[in-house]
């Protein structure tokens, strides 16, 4: 009998730890699966943040290497550049990335460095009880905005492909979502084209990814995936940001 759907071999057997209606499974899922396609399963290494994805390194069969609060780029300099041969990732929240660890994300593709980064992007601090972050919508609420994000005070949501699409060393940077099945594909496309961009030498990737966190938002898991739709992605477009070889690989 042909198989048709099956657990990829590049995810562990640990149950994973994250709320109902989070979308990091699905995420998780994606890279497992391009990890498969692409035969790198054993030269892959993964550098997790801190936050929610903490705690990444129990659910991927690859190495894994825990950075401090928002230096995953940095520390994926480190590893990538200490042996080349290996296929090197990130994978950051919006507070890791887009706040403590702006610095470190802006410097890696500044330098055009020849690694992935895996950027989920939920507009809330989610494993420390849901405090605004950098990329909380203006109105949004909060446990430390209870009453909506107010953009004179506080300042405007990072957008991050946005940003970093102004850098030179920047070579592709596209922002997606999981909340349908017609994005989850498309997802899955941008991370392997991602995976493939680093394999080659190209330099610097991004794939932010707009998700869900039902938990923090205080919705249930359906309302979230609405609420990407009718909020998030209108004040984050999905699309590609970036792409220096686009037209080389066109012809």
């Amino acid at each position: 009998m042909a198989v048709v759907f099956d657990k990829p071999h590049a995810l562990t057997d640990a149950t994973m730890h994250y709320c109902p209606g989070c979308t990091h499974g699905i995420i998780h899922r994606l890279i497992a699966e391009v990890i498969d396609e692409l035969g790198i399963e054993g030269d892959t290494i993964g550098v997790a943040s801190v936050g929610c994805s903490v705690m990444a390194y129990d659910y991927f069969n690859v190495d894994f290497v825990q950075a401090a609060h928002g230096r995953a780029p940095a520390v994926a300099t480190g590893v990538k550049r200490s042996d080349p041969s290996k296929v090197v990732f990130t994978y950051q929240g919006d507070g890791d990335l887009a706040a403590i660890g702006t610095a470190e994300t802006v410097h890696s593709a500044a330098r055009r460095e020849n690694i992935t980064v895996i950027f989920v992007n939920n507009a809330i601090y989610g494993m420390t009880g849901g405090q605004m972050a950098p990329t909380t919508l203006p109105g949004m609420v909060t446990q430390t905005s209870p009453y909506g994000r107010n953009v004179e005070a506080v300042g405007y949501p990072v957008k991050v492909c946005e940003m970093l699409s102004e850098i030179d060393g920047a070579a592709y940077l596209e922002r997606v979502a999981v909340n349908n099945v017609a994005n989850v594909r498309k997802a899955k496309a941008a991370i392997k084209k991602a995976f493939e961009y680093q394999l080659s030498g190209k330099g610097f990737s991004l794939v932010e990814i707009v998700s869900t966190c039902p938990t923090n938002w205080g919705v249930s898991p359906e309302k979230a995936l609405s609420f990407v739709d009718t909020d998030m992605i209108p004040y984050y477009p999905l699309g590609v940001y970036k792409d220096i070889y686009a037209e080389e690989d066109a012809g």
